[in-house]
């Protein structure tokens, strides 16, 4: 293996690993998903090395996860309610963090995919259209969709994150 490989890995797979969660919804199909970016991202890495190898992960999770999408239909294992876990001065933001852990698992692999891409990776409309080869118009119906189903599952999220941010 590549010197240079293996220090992007070691350095990058702990925000990678994240990022393929948050599109997968479980931590298993995460490291798949992952394992399978790192795999094909190795077999390109003279050429890709120089320039912005993490987008070209980020690139291939994304497309991947498509293609798994298209080829199959994966039934989701819905946890029925968050586990609750006390104590701290951080009990609040667990909280939140599990419900919106849990009401992201209750999306449909492309809505939460567009969740994931809008909001964490910041990524425009256009771009997230781009990344995912399909029309601007189908990501902003996912993300229309997605954000109305998160907004009944976890209602509070608004408010809760509205008081964090000092708004």
């Amino acid at each position: 293996m590549s010197e240079t490989f293996h220090e992007f890995v070691v350095q990058r797979s702990p925000a990678l690993s994240r990022t393929a969660y948050l599109l997968t919804g479980d931590h298993q199909l995460a490291e798949d998903l992952l394992q399978s970016a790192l795999a094909r991202t190795y077999r390109h890495w003279r050429r890709i090395r120089d320039g912005d190898p993490e987008a070209y992960v980020r690139r291939v999770m994304y497309h991947q996860q498509v293609s798994w999408w298209r080829r199959r239909r994966v039934a989701e294992r819905l946890d029925a309610a968050p586990v609750e876990r006390g104590g701290g001065d951080h009990a609040d933001a667990t909280a939140l963090r599990l419900s919106v852990v849990a009401a992201l698992r209750r999306l449909t692999p492309r809505q939460r995919t567009v969740v994931v891409l809008r909001f964490y990776e910041d990524l425009t409309e256009a771009q997230v259209a781009e990344a995912l080869g399909c029309s601007l118009g189908t990501v902003k119906r996912h993300g229309h969709d997605a954000v109305r189903r998160l907004r009944d599952l976890v209602p509070d999220l608004v408010e809760r994150t509205a008081e964090r941010s000092g708004r």
